[in-house]
């Protein structure tokens, strides 16, 4: 259930904002929006405003608007988008990525003024617990400080780490203390993907408080940093210097899951990520996609001519296709993942 409403939570947050991003400077450019929806399939809720239908749909997976006239075989008249000078309807375009990357700055400073800098305590005591995990079967709890490890003394987080090496599948003794009383432990750590001995504890979080005016530099600093970092990554890939590294729907809610496990403010932190991400990938140059609009849009700019409704079918045809592609090759990564 965790895991679905944290879904919900972070898909709905990221596609309104996209979408939202469209729907605004549509109509600040004097285009008329029919619908503006949130997810896809059957409507839950609908209502109608004014020219605007505003609908709430069964899968939380997308949206789109419906922005009259932006097809050839459309109607037109002075408010339909294909009627509006090529700036206006790049603005339009590009906002729905760049309203992403707002969002990513606007969550970035929400945490950062609420929360500060989050740094790992060096303390050998016990903050978060994974589920299901070997610390919760031995019956560990939050704020148990590990004193020994096997009969070893245990005086920094680091130490744990160190002490428990090479100890998977074996019992280990502990000894913790709890509430000023010394209790010994005795669990049996499992296997991490890269082979490290781990029992599912995570160290405190010290928090450091920031200044408003420090909040908002560092999360635009933080904000252009990821993007820097995504986009270099995503050049890697394209290039063969990276392995490609793609998640479905499902890898996504897993890791919201994961995040909402850990506490709000990681789900936070992986909303603004997330969102990043989908601006970069919405403005990659393949058709379809709000990238591949742009490019046709700077090509007409340049030409003083639209692209013929036949060759804008065809290419639409092109991407709407790599896009499934790609949708079932990760979503059968997610699927073998799991």
């Amino acid at each position: 259930m965790l895991t679905i409403l944290a879904t919900i939570f972070v898909f709905g947050i990221i596609v309104f904002i996209h979408e939202f991003g469209h729907f605004i400077t549509a109509k600040a450019s004097g285009m008329r929006v029919d619908e503006f929806a949130i997810g896809f399939g059957p409507a839950l809720v609908k209502k109608q405003k004014g020219e605007t239908l505003y609908s709430i749909r069964a899968i939380p997976l997308g949206g789109y608007n419906k922005i009259a006239g932006m097809m050839p075989d459309e109607e037109l008249d002075d408010r339909s988008f294909l009627n509006k000078p090529v700036w206006k309807r790049f603005i339009v375009i590009f906002a729905g990525a760049f309203f992403n990357f707002l969002l990513a700055i606007v969550i970035f400073f929400g945490v950062f003024v609420t929360y500060g800098q989050q740094t790992p305590s060096t303390e050998p005591v016990i903050g978060r617990i994974v589920n299901d995990s070997p610390a919760v079967a031995a019956h560990l709890e939050m704020n148990d400080r590990i004193t020994t490890i096997n009969g070893k003394a245990v005086k920094e987080w680091s130490d744990i780490t160190t002490l428990l090496k090479g100890t998977e599948n074996t019992v280990v003794t502990m000894m913790v203390e709890r509430q000023g009383e010394l209790k010994e432990v005795s669990i049996i750590p499992t296997a991490a993907s890269n082979g490290r001995a781990i029992i599912g504890i995570n160290p405190q979080i010290n928090s450091t408080p920031y200044s408003i005016g420090d909040a908002a530099t560092l999360s635009v600093t933080a904000t252009l940093a990821i993007l820097k970092e995504m986009v270099n990554t995503l050049w890697l890939m394209i290039t063969g210097q990276m392995a490609a590294q793609v998640s479905g729907p499902i890898g996504v809610a897993q890791a919201a899951g994961e995040m909402a496990q850990f506490g709000f403010v990681y789900l936070l932190n992986f909303t603004a990520i997330l969102s990043l991400n989908l601006g970069v990938i919405n403005l990659l140059p393949v058709p379809a996609l709000d990238g591949g609009h742009l490019i046709l849009l700077i090509i007409e700019g340049i030409t003083r001519r639209r692209m013929p409704p036949k060759a804008l079918q065809y290419i639409q045809m092109t991407g709407v296709i790599l896009l499934i592609a790609l949708f079932i090759y990760a979503t059968t990564h997610d699927i073998s993942r799991l």
